[in-house]
């Protein structure tokens, strides 16, 4: 049973954590991630090495909270833990001078014992957090921390305070793995006695690796980007470790990083010449032309503008850069790089920048504050990476509408969606192989929209700032599988909701807001309701008429609207199916195949062209009056010669139509009329499921009467009693169902309307309706 009481207890251990100390992603991820979590309802604690290089100000801050001894190999070291707290989320920072009071925090000969310490005093420090806080999963990241599920396994297990921690490690980078001699397997490490531990860190020979512990010994592995999951389980990207990460697919996922939104905003970022927003980029160009003027460039808004902020090695696609680079910058492109790294890298862009002098700038130093202004000022981002687990470069440059243009790779691929000229769909531009014409190929695809097509450009722009990168949708699905591991414990109803709302809400939206609204009917359940109102869209026009008849056959709507609301030609397939042989169309029958196609092919127009026009007439006289006014009025006086007895017919009809009241009994004089009453009554009975749907707004009391009642055959009885009940309902139905008993004789009668609701090839009705409307037909003649 789930404990509501109790709050995930979570303990994320790692080598660096912005602000305080950050030499790539992971400081980065170690500074925000947490904080997410405790905003989604978590509690966390940070653990970090307490390096000299830490700022005084944020050591002031800090206070003594617990000093105890870790044992390591034959040693004993001092562990200290200086906490601090900030924006709810509590920092440890484990303390030891001779490990970590250094100038910088990696690149030592004895890291591999340094970081052996901070992972060991990682698991004692789980018996001295603050009271009340029983660790529940412990969040290792990347070499430096990869032992603390080893220790933790091998050292701590069956320990009441530790049974219930479940590990979990993430890869950050899988190139760098802490690869030591296996020496300090006993003398540092102390598991070189126990036989599991030594073969599951053992790499070959003579070495060890801290990250294939992990692997082994980890609860759960995570990565950096879905892309990056996958790819590390080939020999291509895994680095050797590639076999066990297949072994432990299972266990392995890859979830995206996201970057602090708030921090990286160019609406608020005072370290920018000028903010801006997506709706408003006008500072944008000021930015441009200030970072121009600032690296010696030509200040021109008509020539794009890319940058590259990176480390300067060959992961980070400096080949390509290097082999593509006279092209670009021949071709019109400005670039500028600012990072450190390889020298052969750094003196090739020197020696661009002396070629290109007002096209290229090289800056080669570390300078946060410049990066800062070339990802608002920029129009292009550059990021051609070899491999790259997740990358936040990209991340940033769309943050600030600058485009980036990327390998497909890792979590470039997973971030940046490629242009499509065709559809305009994308947020920058992508190539696939690790080649520098494909890279040159997709630096002017980017290059020629920005020339020749700005709006689609802009377009592109807005998609890219409009993007969500923030910490929450990271965040939840750490929680996810942070609950996964600890089904006992209840999440927070808020998080909850969220990871279960948030995809549905997209589909479900527009079913629940958009259409109901106009008719405001009691819904049944999702699906029905979802299908009464598309077929009630057509009849928004005439709300207050349905509402009316609504009233009377809530009931009834409810069952036959779930029925017979696919489309209206099959709800009223389905419908002349069960009601049966009352329909009229015997004389559809003996009309020839042109006839035939007349009709159907003047069906729709007419009905749509009369439907207004006529309703307030036909309410008032006999349908087939009506009709044959329509048809008359259409009818040109190029007909055949039988048109002249269509005229005729039609002038005796509507004398007679005219003296016959809507309840005159049938007389052998107006047997015409008798049987258009008749047939307009059946229409009435066969439409009625329709007319509840699709015909809502012609519905009247006849139609109120006949749709309470379920069986539809009684109905139709009671209007052949009654032939000419009331001509108000479906009037448009029956106009149709009327003026196909003169075709055989009338041509202008093609031109009658057919209604929706009654297909061409129903059946004919009886044998005893056919003689009859056969006879009113010669009698005429």
């Amino acid at each position: 049973m789930a404990d509501s009481s109790k709050k995930m207890q979570i303990v994320f251990a790692s080598a660096e954590c912005a602000p305080f100390v950050k030499t790539g992603g992971l400081g980065d991820v170690a500074g925000s991630l947490p904080a997410a979590l405790v905003r989604a309802g978590a509690e966390v604690i940070v653990m970090v090495p307490k390096y000299a290089t830490i700022k005084d100000e944020y050591k002031a801050q800090m206070e003594h909270f617990a000093d105890f001894y870790v044992s390591l190999g034959w040693r004993n070291e001092y562990c200290g833990l200086e906490k601090l707290e900030r924006d709810g989320v509590t920092y440890m920072f484990v303390d030891n001078e001779r490990y970590f009071a250094r100038d910088y925090p990696y690149g030592f000969f004895d890291d591999g014992e340094r970081f052996a310490f901070f992972s060991k005093a990682i698991t004692e420090s789980l018996q001295h957090l603050p009271a009340g806080f029983e660790c529940d999963i412990l969040h290792c990241n990347d070499w430096q921390t990869a032992l603390a599920p080893v220790f933790l396994r091998e050292f701590y297990q069956g320990l009441p305070l530790y049974d219930r921690v479940k590990t979990v490690f993430s890869i950050h980078n899988v190139a760098f793995q802490g690869q030591f001699s296996d020496t300090v397997m006993e003398d540092i490490l102390g598991v070189a006695h126990i036989p599991a531990a030594a073969s599951q860190l053992r790499c070959d020979a003579c070495s060890i690796n801290y990250m294939l512990g992990a692997l082994h010994y980890a609860d759960a592995i995570t990565t950096v980007s879905p892309t990056y999951a996958g790819e590390i389980q080939t020999p291509e990207f895994g680095e050797g470790l590639d076999g066990v990460l297949r072994v432990r697919s299972y266990a392995l996922q890859g979830i995206l990083n996201g970057i602090d939104v708030a921090g990286f905003d160019p609406a608020t970022d005072k370290r920018i010449a000028a903010n801006y927003t997506v709706e408003d980029r006008s500072g944008k160009a000021v930015c441009k032309a200030k970072l121009q003027e600032e690296l010696g460039l030509e200040v021109r808004d008509d020539r794009p503008l890319m940058v590259m902020v990176t480390r300067l090695t060959r992961q980070k696609g400096l080949d390509l850069v290097m082999y593509a680079l006279d092209r670009i910058l021949a071709g019109g492109v400005q670039v500028a790089v600012l990072g450190t790294g390889d020298r052969d890298y750094e003196d090739g862009l020197r020696y661009f920048q002396d070629k290109y002098p007002g096209t290229m700038a090289a800056r080669i130093e570390f300078d946060p504050a410049l990066s800062q202004r070339m990802y608002a000022a920029a129009d292009m981002f550059l990021m051609p990476s070899k491999f790259e687990p997740c990358g936040l470069s990209q991340i940033i440059a769309m943050r600030y509408g600058t485009l980036p243009i990327v390998r497909e790779t890792g979590g470039l691929k997973d971030t940046v969606q490629p242009y499509n000229e065709f559809t305009g769909e994308g947020t920058g531009f992508s190539f696939t192989n690790f080649n520098g014409d494909e890279m040159g190929d997709a630096v002017f695809r980017a290059a020629r929209l920005f020339w020749d097509n700005r709006d689609a450009w802009n377009q592109l722009v807005t998609q890219a700032m409009s993007q969500d990168f923030s910490w929450t949708r990271s965040a939840d699905k750490y929680l996810d599988l942070y609950f996964f591991m600890h089904p006992e414990i209840e999440r927070p109803a808020a998080v909850e909701a969220t990871a279960a709302v948030e995809e549905p809400v997209a589909v479900e939206e527009p079913k629940t807001e958009e259409k109901p609204v106009d008719d405001g009917k009691v819904k049944p359940a999702a699906k029905p309701a979802a299908k009464k109102t598309t077929a009630r869209k057509a009849t928004a026009k005439k709300a207050t008429a349905t509402k009316a008849a609504a009233s009377k056959t809530t009931a009834a709507s409810k069952t036959t609207a779930a029925k017979t609301t696919a489309a209206k030609t099959t709800a009223a397939k389905t419908t002349a199916a069960k009601t049966t042989a009352a329909k009229a169309t015997t004389t559809r029958k003996r009309t020839t195949a042109a006839a035939k196609k007349a009709t159907e092919a003047e069906v729709a127009p007419e009905v749509k062209d009369e439907a207004a026009a006529e309703t307030k007439t036909a309410a008032k006289a006999p349908a087939k009056t009506a009709a044959k006014k329509t048809a008359a009025s259409k009818t040109t006086t190029a007909k055949k010669t039988t048109a002249t007895k269509s005229t005729t017919t039609k002038a005796a009809t509507k004398k007679t139509a005219a003296k016959t009241t809507p309840k005159a009994t049938a007389k052998p004089a107006a047997k015409v009329v008798e049987t258009t009453a008749e047939s307009k009554a059946e229409v009435a009975v066969e439409a009625k499921p329709a007319a509840k749907t699709t015909t809502r707004k012609r519905t009247t009391t006849t139609t109120k009467k006949t749709t309470t009642k379920a069986a539809a055959p009684k109905a139709k009885a009671k209007a052949e009693e009654k032939p000419a009940v009331k001509a108000e309902p479906a009037p448009k139905v029956a106009e149709v169902k009327a003026a196909p008993k003169a075709k055989a004789k009338t041509e202008s009668a093609k031109k009658a309307p057919v209604s929706p609701a009654t297909p061409a090839d129903e059946k004919a009705p009886t044998k005893k309706t056919s003689v009859r409307k056969a006879t009113a037909t010669r009698k005429r003649h």
